[in-house]
């Protein structure tokens, strides 16, 4: 009797790390390259060297988002290979605010994306952010 074993693909895999982001404060990864995927773990608007949050909404996604923008040059993609994003919001009166700055940010590109009012986010944060972007 002839057992035929199907193929098996090994993923390509690769942790993704900048200091031009904050540290994890957890066991986690600020990012994570599968192929040709890359996947952020949230954001939310530390300062990466004096591991502060600034006061507001407005200063705390501007961060946030530059926080996420260099995870994903580090990863090799930025922006415009973003194909999804997860906003986690305390108080969902923030949206028009937080909306403007993300599109300014994002520009011209419009990947699918969820916004979600939390009831509290890692260390008193207002916002959190995640993205899945393609790299070609």
């Amino acid at each position: 009797m002839n057992v035929i074993f199907p193929q098996v693909h090994i993923l390509d895999k690769e942790i993704i790390y900048t200091n031009d982001s904050p540290k994890p404060i957890g066991p986690y990864s600020q990012a994570i390259r599968v192929e040709n995927l890359v996947f952020t773990s949230g954001q939310i608007g530390l300062d990466p060297l004096t591991n502060t949050l600034p006061v507001g909404i407005e200063n705390q996604t501007e961060k946030a988002m530059k926080n996420i923008r260099n995870i994903l040059l580090k990863s090799g993609v930025d922006y415009s290979d973003v194909v999804n994003t997860r906003i986690y919001l305390t108080n969902l009166s923030d949206f028009p605010t937080v909306n403007n700055i993300y599109a300014n940010h994002m520009g011209s590109s419009a990947p699918a994306r969820s916004t979600i009012q939390v009831s509290g986010l890692p260390k008193g944060a207002l916002i959190e952010i995640e993205m899945v972007a393609y790299r070609p």
